[in-house]
């Protein structure tokens, strides 16, 4: 049943009321990130628009510029570390590596193993999708310590070597994402019949030509939508980082090191956490078109 007209503009004010309501500290968090440090911390009024809007931020953070040169005037900043200490440069690499790589590793395993769990019978399957879904509901932090001497013993660490240390980092993510990866392409490809494959394996193509060129373009949608939350998961990650690398500095444990003995950094952190926002919007972009489930998944019965 339509709603009348005026039902339709409570339902769409609600909607944009709800939107704005989380969108708010986003937005709060960008315009932060523009603040001289004389608006950030007015102490007699919150500072919305009339403040003069300054890049110093991003300069410092993304390119590695002197504060003292940009702002000496401004008093630009709260610690006294140097200009290194907020160049964040090195650390948008390493998590842009990172998280790129364990969501490929992810997926190309994740894939194989959801289509067999969803296709193929054997003994003790239902038992290993259990298993396998158990081991999401454990915490990192339990097992945090066999970890760092695992890696260590392994020479996985950064410490040892800084490309091993991108290696250890993909491979303790991808572990962590595979469950729910498996889990959710399970349940897209069991969206797919297996007449489909039969059919296919009828007319003379193997099983994997089946798999390759007949049901895995059927599920685009779900395999976006798994890089997605593996790539997210592996992007705002702290935990593991923190405890497996020294050198290596991803974006969250970057973040941290500006709470100072003297303050926080305000400034520093919402430029650097407004930029990190980027390479996940953009990732999200290049696969938005997959995200919903095509008509095709949703017009197929067994």
């Amino acid at each position: 049943m339509e709603l009348s007209k005026p039902w339709q503009f409570v339902r769409d004010s609600f909607a944009v009321f709800v939107t704005s309501l989380f969108m708010f500290p986003m937005f709060w968090w960008a315009l932060t990130s523009l603040k001289p440090i004389s608006a950030i911390f007015d102490k007699d009024k919150v500072v919305w628009f009339d403040f003069t809007p300054t890049l110093i931020n991003y300069a410092v953070t993304l390119l590695g510029r002197s504060r003292s040169q940009l702002a000496i005037d401004e008093g630009l900043g709260m610690g006294v570390a140097g200009t290194e200490a907020y160049d964040s440069r090195s650390s948008m690499l390493d998590s842009i590596v990172v998280s790129i790589g364990a969501t490929t590793i992810t997926m190309l395993v994740a894939i194989l193993a959801a289509y067999a769990l969803s296709r193929m019978q054997f003994r003790g399957r239902d038992a290993f999708l259990n298993w396998v879904l158990g081991q999401r509901f454990m915490p990192p932090i339990a097992i945090i310590f066999p970890l760092v001497i695992t890696f260590k013993l392994a020479g996985l660490r950064d410490t040892d070597n800084y490309y091993l240390g991108w290696l250890s980092l993909m491979l303790i993510y991808s572990l962590m994402n595979l469950p729910i990866a498996v889990l959710l392409l399970k349940s897209f490809f069991d969206d797919v019949p297996k007449d489909v494959d039969e059919a296919a394996m009828i007319d003379g193509a193997t099983r994997f030509q089946s798999f390759s060129k007949i049901v895995l373009p059927m599920v685009r949608g779900g395999i976006a939508a798994a890089a997605v939350l593996c790539f997210v998961f592996s992007w705002t990650e702290f935990l593991l980082s923190l405890f497996l690398t020294t050198d290596i500095r991803t974006v969250p444990v970057k973040i941290q090191t500006f709470v100072t003995s003297t303050g926080n950094e305000w400034g520093f952190i919402t430029a650097l956490g407004t930029a990190a926002v980027i390479p996940g919007f953009i990732f999200i972009l290049l696969v938005q078109r997959h995200l919903v489930r095509g008509l095709t998944l949703g017009s197929l019965k067994e």
